[in-house]
């Protein structure tokens, strides 16, 4: 085989490579969600962790950060505290931080929560109504609503506290 093949094999297997695991390691805009941008959000009744009704309805006229996450997710885990210290920052702006588990049981998402020391609401959506409708990549994905629960930003990905941050501010000043 000659060397030029060779090569052409290895920059294929490379670019093939990039594209199937650079979603994994870099935030980027959802598909789908991109698409319910400016539309209200797609609302479905759930419970909270300790067996409430909830739903998004319930906070129009405040910016929602929404945040699809499950317990078996290193990169969930790994921004959970930043999601905190945004909720603890931003509350008295009327940012509300809602934690949805997708797919496990509320005892597991609470054990979850609490080994974090998290204390925004934890949904539990064990259908994956809201990952389905969201088409989330991969967890954990994020969904920013402006104040009259319209989509206005998503991100499949880990986010770092400055990248919420950035995005918060571009939905408060836009909407």
């Amino acid at each position: 085989m000659s060397r030029y093949i060779l090569w052409a094999i290895v920059a294929l297997a490379l670019g093939v490579g990039t594209v199937v695991v650079a979603p994994y390691f870099f935030s980027q805009r959802s598909g789908m969600a991109v698409g319910l941008v400016g539309r209200p959000a797609p609302v479905f009744p759930l419970r909270d962790d300790s067996g409430a009704s909830v739903s998004l309805d319930q906070y129009r006229g405040r910016i929602v950060l929404m945040n699809l996450w499950a317990s078996w997710c290193p990169p969930c885990r790994a921004e959970m505290p930043d999601l905190q210290r945004l909720a603890n920052d931003y509350e008295r702006d009327g940012l509300v931080v809602v934690g949805v588990n997708e797919g496990e049981s509320a005892d597991r998402a609470r054990a979850f929560a609490d080994s974090l020391r998290i204390r925004f609401p934890i949904w539990i959506d064990d259908g994956e109504r809201y990952g389905r409708t969201y088409a989330a990549a991969g967890l954990p994905t994020t969904v920013l609503l402006d104040r009259s629960g319209a989509v206005a930003l998503s991100f499949d990905g880990a986010l770092t506290f400055e990248q919420m941050r950035t995005a918060v501010a571009s939905v408060a000043k836009t909407h």
